[in-house]
């Protein structure tokens, strides 16, 4: 079982979440972290960003960075401009653009139906997630966005 101290336990209470797809996996976020959807436009590229930073984009006058979220969790994707869309997340009191291949659902679950991720040892970090939720159809890994881009509160500060 995953580490006590990395797994963050979300309240029994129900939350509203929502699931997308990369790839042939399906992921969830707290609604309460989402802004807006937006349909898939294409990126200001920056010079030396890392990977998984596609670029920029401009949200209503504010320059905001625009991250492929498989290419950051490290699954397979591919961006169809068709299909793909932005999840406009606040992360840590900053705004981030998160490319999705699509949004599939809005669902309310109640917290007690999170397990925990499995310790898979050296190399894996189980807090990028408050866990697994089991569905009839698949599980759903519920991602922490506040953990998988904890340097976005450094370089605000900075």
């Amino acid at each position: 079982m995953a580490d006590v101290a990395q797994y963050e336990k979300l309240s029994d209470a129900a939350l509203e979440i929502i699931a997308f797809h990369l790839g042939d996996q399906q992921f969830c976020i707290k609604t309460t972290s989402i802004r807006e959807i937006r349909g898939w436009a294409a990126a200001t590229p920056l010079p030396h960003a890392p990977a998984h930073v596609l670029g920029v984009m401009n949200l209503r006058g504010t320059v905001i960075p625009v991250i492929d979220l498989a290419a950051k969790l490290g699954v397979r994707s591919a961006i169809d401009a068709n299909r793909s869309a932005i999840v406009v997340a606040e992360v840590r009191n900053s705004i981030i653009g998160l490319v999705v291949d699509r949004v599939s659902d809005i669902l309310s679950i109640g917290g007690d139906r999170i397990q925990p991720v499995p310790d898979f040892g050296i190399g894996y970090d189980p807090a990028f997630s408050y866990g697994i939720i089991p569905f009839d159809q698949g599980m759903v890994c519920f991602l922490n966005l506040d953990h998988m881009f904890a340097a976005i509160e450094y370089a605000s500060a900075a």
